[in-house]
């Protein structure tokens, strides 16, 4: 069985992966090994050469499995931003992300030039009560620099006993470096809220874990049930700041407001490992308008969603460039107390064949937000292709930088105004980009 995650970014939530449930077996390890060749293996003498080398003349005595674990960290994280190796505790923490409930801060980062970046806080959560933005570098944790440390271990140190605080430095463009500290609360990431806005269904997906699916049909009943479908102008669905998750959420998602037709394909690097998910379970809007809102910070997951309905003009989408993480990370467990690993396996297109990785996706009308003076500049987010050794696109240019910010207080979002008096008929106003030609069905 393989279970899909699109995984964007490194760990406090989870993000677009696939789970295989066994591990090669000795004939296959066999059969790879000669495929490689004789060449690539003898370099292996030179590994161990090295490693009994460090083993003897270290100034100190070397713990074996250290050596072994840094190694494997090694080679894995030198092939893109997003695959990586998982020890047991690593991989046993991030099955819990998924189910939605975890102990930590609320937070999704990953690592950039040796300090970890947030790639957003999660909503109602410690982090985001802190005032973490998107693009925050957190350069120490209790007084220790994050440089040196992988970012699994870096989130090891920020988890840690419900109620306990741990102290984080951070390090934002424009302004000194500052303390802030955060107390550790068991994160219940809800994946999905929602609210009538007059004639307007509003639904806000944070995250997409194994409870977003469901919270969406819940979402949309409700809805349906305060508003008539003669009452009901459309939906907004607010995938702002969403860094991704499970793909099978994110097919289903999809599949909330698709009839029928493609939702997501996954290109490796041979061409019969394509894999091709359509929409099922019909449309339950019943062919209501949608807008979907888009920021730097909607990553993976959300952007095949957004993807998905805007290819199939079933959607307008409107705020800023999406992230840009188009590839898939297939999490390949290595047997008990080994861990395992999270590897770039594919790149995902939208159903019109677009290849979302470095790129991102565009918005139908592009809508940027006034951001305060103090926060200026420090609002966006630069995306997949400004992360080092990040995998190439796959047609067209690589696009970097994208407005990640959304106001707190909802008066002051002219994204979501625009989205309302969109559905609603209203002429978008002069300070409003069409970014291209509207996507919404007759």
């Amino acid at each position: 069985m393989r279970k899909i995650l699109l995984f964007p970014l490194g760990a406090l939530t989870g993000a677009c992966l696939t789970f295989l449930a066994t591990t090669p077996q000795g004939g296959h390890l066999a059969a790879v090994a000669k495929a490689a060749g004789a060449d690539a293996y003898s370099q292996l003498n030179l590994f161990g050469e090295v490693f009994e080398r460090v083993r003897v003349d270290y100034v100190e005595k070397p713990e074996d499995p250290k050596l072994i674990e840094g190694a494997i960290t090694g080679m894995i994280t030198s092939l893109d931003p997003h695959s990586r190796y998982m020890n047991e505790k690593a991989w046993r923490e991030m099955q819990e992300t998924t189910t939605g409930k975890f102990g930590g801060l609320g937070i999704e980062v990953t690592m950039e030039d040796g300090l970890v970046k947030v790639v957003a806080p999660i909503d109602e959560t410690p982090a985001a009560k802190a005032g973490l933005l998107s693009g925050d570098l957190i350069s120490k944790i209790d007084g220790e620099a994050v440089q040196g440390l992988t970012l699994e271990q870096a989130v090891a140190k920020m988890k840690g006993p419900v109620n306990t605080k741990t102290r984080l430095t951070i390090v934002r463009k424009g302004k000194d470096p500052f303390d802030v500290t955060i107390t550790r609360e068991i994160i219940h990431v809800k994946p999905v809220r929602y609210r009538t806005e007059g004639d307007i269904g509003y639904i806000r997906v944070t995250s997409f874990n194994e409870q977003t699916t469901e919270g969406l049909h819940k979402a949309i009943g409700e809805i349906s049930r305060q508003l008539p479908a003669e009452k009901l102008a459309g939906y907004v669905v607010d995938l702002r700041n969403n860094p991704g998750g499970l793909l099978d959420q994110a097919v289903s998602v999809s599949s909330t407001f698709l009839a029928r037709g493609e939702v997501v394909s996954t290109r490796g690097r041979n061409p019969e490992e394509t894999q091709r998910f359509t929409a099922h379970g019909g449309d339950l809007t019943k062919g209501k308008p949608v807008v979907v809102l888009i920021n730097g910070g909607s990553a993976s997951a959300s952007e095949i969603v957004a993807g998905a309905l805007h290819d199939h003009q079933r959607a307008t989408l409107i705020g800023t460039r999406s992230f840009g993480k188009g590839s898939v990370q297939t999490v390949i467990p290595l047997g008990t107390r080994k861990g395992a690993l999270a590897l770039t396996t594919a790149r995902y297109y939208t159903p019109s064949g677009r290849s979302i990785q470095a790129q991102g996706i565009a918005p139908d009308i592009e809508v940027l937000q006034d951001v305060p003076d103090e926060l200026k500049g420090r609002t966006d987010t630069m995306g997949e292709a400004s992360m080092r050794g990040h995998l190439s696109g796959s047609g067209g240019d690589e696009q970097t930088g994208s407005q990640s910010y959304v106001p707190p207080d909802e008066k002051d979002d002219k994204a979501l105004h625009t989205a309302f008096g969109f559905l609603r008929g209203v002429t978008v106003n002069a300070g409003v980009r069409p970014a291209r030609k509207s996507a919404l069905p007759n």
